[in-house]
């Protein structure tokens, strides 16, 4: 662990935090994938990041790597438990579970899976922060110490091409994230990738909040930058993916013990 993450872990067991990480079998790891995808979309949820049919998470399943799991279009997040994920091939189709398979989630996920082979899991949804300041079409400044978890690590697609459901959009935007943790879709919303569930739901709920401060500072005045130099080394400390897997974790036993139901 660097020195940057025991700031954060202060004295926390080295335990406790693998505690985190997945068994040591593959039925235990898909098990403890599907129960954090469960939790993030509950997660999204609560905090409102839910609107219609729009909005996906997904997760690659670790035995079949080309296939993901994913929230089959219609039901709430709010309402979401492990029961309801669908499980669906490289091509598209559902393999396991029951339920209609969003376009746009395998459309855009499935290239930003084939092209990031690091990536387990991967989050997008049209939440209103994200979405408002996407419509600006610029990268967040590092306004706060938040903001620094996406300095130098994030872009802006700026083609938008309306709903995503052709396959080369989707390429174009798993291109243009490259090898960044996060992109703003202009006139669209955010998405972000992960080694872990854990990470991805962490950017984007993190990230959804920095558009909200940004929005809310530049209404106020003119806001202040974080230096390059202080930028940069605050990314090592809140950006790195032990950081946002970390970070989950209290919102993670917070809405374990709200909703029950939800590994049903």
């Amino acid at each position: 662990m660097t020195n940057a993450m025991n700031d954060i872990v202060m004295n926390a067991d080295m335990a406790d935090i693998e505690g985190m990480n997945a068994g040591s079998s593959i039925e235990e790891e898909r098990l403890h994938r599907k129960q954090r995808l469960t939790a993030a979309f509950r997660l999204f949820g609560k905090f409102g990041f839910d609107e219609g049919v729009a909005g996906h998470i997904t997760v690659r399943d670790p035995e079949l790597s080309d296939h993901l799991w994913v929230n089959p279009m219609g039901v709430s997040f709010k309402l979401m438990k492990m029961s309801d994920l669908i499980l669906v091939n490289h091509d598209g189709e559902i393999v396991e579970g029951e339920g209609l398979l969003n376009g746009a989630a395998y459309t855009i996920h499935s290239h930003i899976h084939k092209e990031r082979p690091d990536v387990v899991a991967a989050a997008h949804a049209h939440s209103v922060y994200g979405k408002s300041w996407s419509s600006l079409g610029r990268p967040l400044d590092p306004l706060t110490q938040d903001a620094c978890a996406f300095y130098e690590d994030h872009v802006v697609y700026d083609d938008f091409g309306g709903v995503v459901l052709e396959m080369n959009e989707g390429e174009r935007i798993a291109k243009a994230l490259g090898d960044n943790k996060a992109a703003i879709l202009q006139n669209h919303g955010l998405i972000t990738v992960g080694e872990t569930v854990e990470a991805a739901a962490w950017w984007f709920i993190t990230m959804e909040r920095s558009c909200q401060a940004q929005l809310m500072a530049e209404a106020a005045g003119t806001p202040k930058l974080i230096r390059p130099e202080v930028a940069r080394e605050t990314y090592n400390t809140v950006g790195n993916p032990l950081a946002g897997q970390f970070q989950f974790q209290p919102l993670y036993d917070v809405i374990v013990a709200e909703c029950p139901d939800m590994f049903e």
